[in-house]
């Protein structure tokens, strides 16, 4: 297969993989999405997403494409949907949604080493981790913000815990 034949298939590859993750996980109940997992909690070493804004994410968090409102009734997550309890922990929600369909994007990168080399499958798996983890920051960054925001009003649930960014 030539080069060019190459990188149209696994183009095609990953826009099949990433529009298939994206329509499954869309699907998943906000039951399913009200609580972090081993994979979605946040980190005491990210400091309640104050990590992040050493990354200047900030700057340009904003910049990236969103495609919440791709799949059903799919939300986007440029902007809060309102300040009540509910619209934060479904917006924190629709966070670890976003979560999963990036890790999962990034999951299937080792994939390509069933039919490539192990170059190429290194340079997917780069690949992978370049394009989505900024993606993955965003959510995490944005739902630490969140649960800070629900501490900061006592509301119960936040599941939040807090951790000094000095480490006291």
């Amino acid at each position: 297969m030539s080069a060019g034949a190459q990188v149209l298939a696994y183009s095609m590859a990953w826009a099949t993989f990433g529009m298939t993750s994206g329509w499954w996980v869309a699907r998943w109940s906000e039951a399913t999405l009200d609580h972090d997992t081993w994979l979605t909690r946040i980190r005491p070493w990210e400091q309640e997403g104050r990590i992040y804004e050493r990354v200047r994410i900030r700057r340009w968090k904003d910049h990236l494409p969103e495609a919440g409102a791709w799949f059903g009734d799919g939300v986007s997550k440029r902007h809060l949907p309102g300040r009540t309890d509910t619209d934060l922990r479904r917006f924190a929600g629709e966070t670890r949604r976003a979560e999963w369909v990036h890790w999962m994007n990034i999951g299937f990168a080792p994939t390509f080493g069933l039919w490539c080399s192990i170059g190429v499958t290194a340079a997917m798996v780069a690949f992978a981790a370049v394009v989505h983890l900024p993606f993955v920051v965003i959510q995490r960054y944005n739902r630490a913000r969140l649960h800070r925001l629900l501490a900061r009003h006592g509301r119960p649930g936040s599941r939040v815990r807090t951790v000094h960014p000095h480490g006291k």
